[in-house]
């Protein structure tokens, strides 16, 4: 059994350092940061440019919290609602 104390333990952050001697911010859901403000800002710019770091276009569904498809409009799955029955 996990206790709240063990839990508070397992899910938070870890500082490290790569192969290079970068110190780095390890996070609890696999993302990780540069320590250093300069490195992580020139990090962050450079991530912003990849398609899969920027969410869902505008009038899509999904991608909730960074997980999922997008779902654009015109799809079978847009706005299907719930699949339980209930309600059809």
């Amino acid at each position: 059994m996990i206790t709240p104390a063990i839990a508070e333990e397992i899910a938070s952050d870890i500082t490290a350092t790569t192969a290079s001697g970068d110190k780095v911010i390890l996070q609890p859901n696999g993302r990780w940061k540069f320590v250093e403000k300069e490195k992580a800002v020139e990090a962050e710019k450079i991530a912003s440019q990849y398609e899969e770091n920027q969410g869902c276009p505008n009038g899509t569904q999904g991608g909730f919290l960074g997980f999922g498809r997008c779902i654009p409009k015109g799809d079978k799955d847009y706005n299907r609602g719930s699949m339980g029955g209930k309600g059809r």
